[in-house]
């Protein structure tokens, strides 16, 4: 059983994004496996940078597009991603470096983040680009 499971109602509606939601999804879940079945700690941290190189890399992706269609809450958005991706960081280097393991704590932030961040933040962009023209 995953630690995460995609549902319908993460949709926001652009197909390239859902896509890049449901990868974290998986991701967080290669981490919780690997957390829960006591991974080596080399397997760890590869899914754990993993995660926070595609984390990164969707946050380029969605601001990119927030910019081109004039999003009027790009910034406070920007903001949001700014803000876990500092914590994810600091979470990757702690691990690299050995102060800490992959907790609770950690897993339970991560979950939280994505689901809440998918259900509100990304839901209003998802509005927004459902009234765009020629937008899905």
């Amino acid at each position: 059983m995953s630690y995460m499971e995609w549902k319908d109602e993460y949709s926001v509606g652009i197909e390239q994004f859902d896509e890049h939601h449901k990868q974290l999804i998986h991701l967080l879940n290669l981490v919780y496996d690997a957390f829960t079945l006591g991974g080596e700690h080399d397997e760890l941290e590869a899914v754990l940078d993993e995660l926070v190189d595609y984390a990164t890399y969707h946050f380029s992706a969605e601001e990119y597009w927030m910019n081109v269609h004039s999003y009027p809450a790009l910034a406070a958005h920007s903001e949001e991603h700014d803000k876990f991706a500092a914590r994810a960081v600091e979470i990757q280097k702690d691990f690299h470096n050995g102060r800490k393991g992959i907790t609770l704590e950690v897993m339970q932030f991560l979950n939280s983040w994505l689901i809440n961040h998918i259900l509100f933040a990304d839901a209003v962009y998802g509005k927004f680009a459902a009234a765009l023209p020629h937008e899905h």
